[in-house]
């Protein structure tokens, strides 16, 4: 009888029937926060605790895939547990049917002051949804994400009723469903900026890492591609880090 073969952490044919988005925080009581100004950006309670309990409860049911504790050359060590799916009608919803469209582009008035030149710089381009390709992350104790660069890549974005438009990602989005408050500690994703060109040369300590302590329900963003800062997922020490991961999207 031959072996039985490991299932591929490839994207899965079969879409899920995720659960509806309620209960959400109102659009008026949530903004965006600078982090780390053109790198990263942060939205507190972009999820409700009640959502992200839904959601984690639903998610526990999709058959993950663990991937292999040895990457392929070049890549970084990655141990977690991993389900992807090319959703374009879930990724429009999480785009249009919370408040990160309005937020990102800036009409609600949680979002940045800017211009339109200043925002097509910050987002690398007219932002114009989110990549379909929908990934969920778990952690357990002891996994984590080794140091590395996110890369850009080139999508299609399918809105409903219209044809596919050609796009780019230029940042991740990271949710996070699980904190120290529902039992979840380490897991903090780091990120290492780099010293400035004047300073590359000279003996002063690099800067401080930024580091991002999961909270229920937050919403990071962090710029990817060419200017992607080096970033790790700290390993999890105790309990489970829940990740649902896209990317923000421009027009090319």
């Amino acid at each position: 009888m031959a072996p039985k073969q490991k299932p591929k952490a490839g994207p899965s044919s079969r879409l899920p029937n995720w659960p509806p988005f309620a209960p959400l925080v109102p659009e008026a009581d949530l903004a965006l926060h600078p982090r780390l100004p053109g790198q990263i950006m942060t939205i507190s309670s972009f999820w409700t605790a009640a959502l992200c309990k839904n959601y984690l409860s639903f998610l526990s049911s999709l058959p993950l895939t663990t991937t292999p504790g040895k990457p392929k050359k070049g890549e970084a060590v990655r141990v977690n547990d991993r389900f992807q799916v090319d959703d374009a009608a879930f990724a429009e919803r999480l785009w249009s049917d919370t408040a990160l469209k309005n937020l990102v582009l800036g009409t609600a008035e949680g979002g940045l002051d800017l211009s339109a030149a200043q925002r097509r710089e910050l987002w690398g381009g007219d932002v114009i949804g989110l990549n379909s390709n929908i990934r969920i992350y778990r952690y357990t104790k002891g996994q984590f994400f080794d140091q590395h660069y996110d890369d850009s890549n080139n999508v299609a974005i399918q809105s409903p009723g219209s044809s596919a438009v050609p796009a780019r990602t230029t940042w991740t989005l990271l949710l996070y469903l699980t904190a120290p408050a529902t039992g979840c500690i380490g897991g903090e994703t780091v990120f290492y900026p780099e010293p400035a060109p004047s300073k590359k040369k000279s003996k002063e300590p690099p800067p401080e890492p930024v580091v991002c302590e999961p909270e229920v329900g937050l919403a990071l963003l962090h710029r990817h591609g060419a200017q992607c800062m080096l970033h790790e997922g700290r390993e999890v020490l105790q309990g489970e880090k829940w990740v649902i991961r896209s990317d923000l999207c421009v027009r090319r």
